[in-house]
């Protein structure tokens, strides 16, 4: 049986370079992004060998996600997750934020993502999943107040995503949006109380259940439905 093949999206750091661990230890062929050098990635590439390759990719430039397309040509995707996410001015409001920290988020946190799915979804397989890593927070219907700039950036992927799926209804990928729950990384903060262990085995075991369900659903890593 071939090797089944992910590609991450930002995978230098944080949940990205779980996920990447997380695929490989399954024996899966990672093909993982980073916007620089990652040291951690190549410590998992002097690891798992051939098995993961290292791509360049700021998901901010078009034109960087147009040459991985190009040279992706000819390649069989059957994940296609896409991670890169920021978190800033978590502890503000719309009256004391810095604007350009919000505008940072909307374009990395909501448009970026899914303008790479719009570049790359012909390279995943029919049947094939494309996720985005979203977050609880999104969800407006079990909206706290919680980091509520962040919380704002997800909702907006979420609509974009929604959007997305409508304008190709015909689409034959499951499209997830994931909420892994909140995890310690450099990102989440010391004061998550899910580690690594408690939250990635559980997303890439619900990415491998939807495979082969077509449309978009916004689930958490138990694979249950979030409120939108």
């Amino acid at each position: 049986m071939a090797r089944q093949t992910v590609l991450i999206i930002g995978a230098s750091r944080g949940l990205g370079l779980a996920l990447a661990e997380e695929w490989l230890r399954r024996g899966w062929h990672v093909i993982a992004t980073t916007r620089g050098n990652s040291s951690r990635l190549d410590a998992l590439a002097g690891r798992f060998g051939d098995a993961l390759v290292i791509e360049n990719l700021d998901i901010l430039d078009v034109q960087s996600v147009r040459a991985l397309h190009a040279k992706l040509d000819g390649r069989q995707i059957d994940v296609l997750f896409v991670n890169a996410g920021i978190a800033l001015s978590n502890d503000k409001t719309p009256v004391d934020v810095n604007e350009q920290d919000f505008v940072d988020m909307m374009l990395t946190n909501a448009l970026a993502p899914v303008r790479v799915v719009e570049l790359l979804d012909e390279r995943v397989v029919d049947g094939g999943v494309i996720a985005i890593m979203t977050s609880g927070l999104a969800s407006i219907a079990n909206g706290t107040g919680f980091w509520p700039l962040y919380s704002s950036s997800k909702a907006a992927l979420n609509m974009l995503m929604k959007g997305y799926a409508a304008h190709h209804a015909s689409d034959a990928h499951a499209l997830l949006l994931m909420a892994p729950g909140w995890v310690r990384t450099d990102m989440g903060g010391d004061e998550a109380p899910l580690s690594i262990a408690d939250s990635i085995p559980h997303v890439v075991d619900t990415i491998e259940a939807n495979r082969g369900k077509r449309g978009l659903r916004y689930v958490d890593r138990f694979n249950t439905d979030v409120p939108w």
